[in-house]
């Protein structure tokens, strides 16, 4: 296996932890508050890769032989950006706006080493079939949905019984497209 330079994830997402821990990333977290607002008129892909950028830019002065990693992902349907649901009530509306639709998931990345910025992003779309009211409500009422973008995660139950399919990235959709952030990280090597 490759040996890349110390990682520093700068992420509370345990999908994230869990995606590195699968590819056998070292690394460990450390987090920063960090402005999530972002400029009118910039398309999904902009939006994503402009946040995962400010978080990597909250690193700037900290670190020197280790790469920064940082994502964002959002969900866009209908030209509208959907993030991480306010409440149990937004996360069940969100729900039923993706019920029985495609939506794109992307997912903005930005590696910073030695000074400089790697940053891309990953699109995938989703295929939900229709759900029920009852599927969604208990979703909500059982998982956490409210630190996930769209209020759902896919590998949770409404991913198995709603998706009917994925073009693109599954590990995307999750929140970080490994196989281009493992390719990025062999290029430091």
């Amino acid at each position: 296996m490759s040996k890349f330079p110390p990682v520093i994830l700068a992420s509370k997402s345990p999908r994230r932890q869990q995606l590195l821990q699968l590819m056998d990333v070292e690394f460990r977290v450390v987090l920063k508050e960090v402005d999530e607002s972002y400029p009118d008129g910039l398309t999904p892909e902009e939006i994503a890769v402009y946040i995962a950028t400010q978080k990597a830019e909250a690193f700037d002065e900290d670190v020197t032989d280790e790469v920064v990693l940082t994502a964002d992902t959002i969900v866009a349907i209908d030209g509208e950006i959907l993030g991480k649901p306010e409440s149990a009530e937004h996360a069940v509306e969100m729900l039923k706006k993706l019920s029985g639709r495609v939506h794109r998931v992307v997912t903005g990345v930005c590696l910073f080493y030695k000074g400089e910025y790697n940053k891309f992003y990953d699109v995938s779309e989703v295929f939900f079939r229709k759900l029920t009211d009852a599927e969604i409500q208990s979703y909500v009422d059982e998982y956490q949905p409210l630190d996930k973008a769209g209020s759902y995660g896919i590998q949770e139950r409404i991913g198995l019984i709603g998706i009917e399919r994925i073009n693109g990235s599954y590990t995307n959709v999750v929140g970080l497209p490994t196989e281009k952030v493992y390719q990025q990280l062999l290029r430091l090597i």
